[in-house]
């Protein structure tokens, strides 16, 4: 038993109050369960931080306690029967914990700085925070002043205390932030927003629970700042977003960094500019990437293997237009369910027009077009088409978001009956294209709708029901493993997302097969069964194994840091001249190269060899083909792969062999020159 009343173990500073409700409540005691089949009495008013320092010690760990299952202070008092539970600092909860007390620490800094600034909010995200400024805009000097401030205040050691009020007590002290009000006001009636957490000078509304002091918080680092709007409105006050991360140690923070610097190295943006892949230019707009005629081979290619495999499941291709009539999406439910994402309407003289975000309304037609028999089903219809999605151009990001896409799209028709078949077949489709492309940090999500949230989702829960017990059952007949998530569906029907985890660890979705069940009704989808009535169960599958190439191909950007597999890379082989007398036999390898289907280029230039190696490694060609008075007089080649190994003397039409049958088989190995 320990006394609760005056203490001070380096978690936190108990305040008057609890010092005051300590004392007065010293001689009547609890019993605290702590875990392990053990409890322990204390004195009630006892906080819930004191008894996590008596049975684990100062070195557990904990920011935070479970007490009865809710997350609290450590300054939280206990004055009833209860079990306390540390909250370590490098769990998912502690994380949460250390990155939202990190992202006041971030607004304490701010606004010291910058004294006109106000904050809106800041919340956790993976692997970081991020605090939203109604500010000015600020650069990398700013950045690093705000950083050293932070560092500042970790030292100061402030403790993070926690203060109830009431409406009317809150509103006045956040009387200078209409943000903040508008928060009150969204929550009235939903208890919260009674407390608030103060830090030194800086005070901020917030329901917690907080780290007990910001000395805490020592292992942070501030990434980078961004446009942002309030409430994501672009309509509304344009905003100030400044992202840090924070973990619990040095080596944690560290081993974050190194994945970001690594990540810098692969970043597609990048790559894709050194390698002339694709273009963004103001004056054609954001989000609109042009693709160079490199990254078009890369593109085709991708393409080129998409239609051969589709081909083989049956799939039949067709061509529709990039817009359509406002009715057409009225139709599909698109208007209102995903208005948001749609371009405004075009004024025409027969009506209003749309830019199409989805290929599908058209795709139902082209079913309609004429009759259907049970026979015929199910019906395979893919397109390469490009669609067009209104992006806020705050949240556009190299390939990976874009406002035109280009996408492995394809919609199937079918029975009930038929879904299983066809989903198991989109996901060994999902599997092979992974193996080949040399993806193997995946996994499945099957994600379902909200019913809390009917403005989002088509109103018909037994169908959803149906649908997602469907799918659940399909998922588990294919032995494949997948998590659940909730609010992740499609507004017309629960669908298989394949989640594709980054080298930054974020997750991201790579690939999805949706079961719509509403198109049916919709656009009167109808067969003639075996008795020769017109059925109007046809169900729709949605699938784009690939993606879209945008982000498909920022990916495998990433993926490979731009060396490419042969039968990808645009450039698959360079030839270079050692001079100017080796060019005869260089346009002779480079003719049979070209015969075998081989992407070839010759540089014959009079610049030095080393120099040309250089220049040429940007471009991460396949294999670089060196010719030299050795290679002239015996006809041959020497053969340099991308780690610098070498192959010499292999005869021109040995050579062409190996790199025909590396390209025809799609291997993701360099076989020709392996790694040393």
């Amino acid at each position: 038993m320990i006394q609760a009343y005056g203490l001070y173990f380096g978690i936190g500073f108990i305040s008057d109050a609890h010092r005051q409700r300590a004392e007065e409540s010293a001689m009547s005691m609890i019993s605290v369960d702590v875990g392990a089949d053990e409890a322990h009495e204390y004195a009630s008013g006892i906080t819930a931080g004191e008894v996590i320092l008596n049975v684990h010690g100062k070195k557990s760990g904990a920011v935070a306690a479970l007490v009865d299952g809710v997350e609290r202070d450590f300054s939280h008092v206990l004055d009833s029967n209860c079990s306390v539970q540390p909250i370590a600092g490098d769990s998912d909860e502690g994380l949460y914990i250390l990155r939202h007390s990190c992202a006041h620490l971030l607004a304490q800094a701010v606004t010291e700085l910058f004294p006109n600034a106000k904050p809106t909010i800041g919340p956790p995200i993976d692997n970081g925070f991020y605090y939203d400024f109604q500010m000015d805009p600020i650069g990398d000097e700013e950045l690093k002043a705000i950083e050293k401030k932070m560092v500042e205040h970790v030292r100061a050691n402030h403790a993070m205390v926690r203060e109830e009020h009431n409406n009317e007590s809150l509103r006045e002290m956040f009387a200078s932030n209409q943000f903040k009000l508008e928060i009150m006001d969204d929550n009235i009636g939903h208890d919260v927003g009674s407390s608030a957490y103060r830090q030194g000078d800086f005070v901020d509304l917030c329901r917690g629970p907080h780290v007990p002091s910001t000395s805490h918080l020592r292992w942070f680092k501030l990434n980078s700042t961004s446009q942002a709007y309030w409430r994501a409105d672009s309509k509304r006050e344009s905003l100030v977003r400044i992202y840090g991360m924070c973990y619990a140690s040095k080596d944690a923070l560290k081993e974050r960094v190194r994945q970001i610097e690594e990540a810098g190295k692969r970043d597609h943006k990048k790559i894709g500019k050194e390698m002339e892949l694709y273009m963004i230019d103001e004056l054609i707009g954001r989000g609109l990437p042009v693709w160079l005629p490199n990254g078009e081979i890369l593109k085709s290619e991708i393409e080129r293997f998409a239609i051969e495999t589709e081909e083989a499941y049956g799939y039949e291709r067709v061509t529709t237009p990039v817009l359509g009539k406002k009715q057409l999406f009225e139709a599909s439910g698109h208007l209102p369910h995903y208005a948001d994402s749609m371009y405004p309407p075009m004024e025409m003289d027969d009506g209003s027009y749309y830019l199409k975000a989805m290929n599908c309304p058209m795709h139902h037609l082209v079913y309609r077009n004429k009759k259907r028999s049970y026979r015929d089903l199910p019906v395979r219809i893919a397109e390469y088409g490009t669609v067009y999605r209104n992006e806020l151009s705050g949240t556009l990001a190299g390939l990976l978001r874009v406002r035109m896409l280009s996408m492995n799209d394809a919609h199937i028709y079918c029975t009930l009956d038929q879904v299983a078949q066809e989903f198991a077949d989109n996901i060994r489709m999902v599997q092979d294209y992974y193996s080949t492309f040399g993806f193997n940090d995946y996994h499945f999500r099957l994600s379902l709708w909200d019913p809390e949230k009917t403005e989002k989702y088509i109103d018909q829960p037994e169908n959803w029901e149906i649908t997602q017990n469907h799918l659940r059952e399909i998922m588990d007949s294919l032995g494949v493993p997948y998590v659940e998530a909730i609010d992740e569906a499609a507004f017309y029907g629960p669908k298989v997302d394949i989640q594709f985890t980054t080298l930054l660890g974020r997750e991201e979705s790579m690939s999805t097969i949706q079961l719509d069940f509403a198109a049916k009704e919709r656009f009167g989808l109808t067969y003639k069964d075996e008795t020769g009535a017109e059925n109007g169960e046809v169900f729709v599958i949605h699938r784009a194994p690939l993606s879209t190439h945008e982000r498909f191909v920022a990916f495998l950007t990433e993926h490979w840091t731009g060396n490419f597999p042969t039968w990808l890379s645009p450039i698959q082989v360079q030839v270079i001249t050692i001079s100017e007398k080796h060019k005869e036999h260089a346009a002779r390898v480079e003719e049979a190269l070209k015969i075998a289907g081989v992407r070839v280029r010759v540089d014959d230039s009079d610049s030095t060899i080393g120099r040309k190696i250089r220049l040429h490694r940007k471009q991460r060609p396949a294999y670089m083909v060196i010719i030299g008075d050795d290679e002239v007089s015996s006809g041959t080649v020497s053969v340099r792969g991308r780690s610098g190994s070498q192959r010499n003397g292999i005869p021109l039409d040995e050579f062409v062999a190996e790199i025909f049958a590396e390209i025809a088989n799609r291997s993701t190995e360099l076989g020709i020159v392996p790694p040393e």
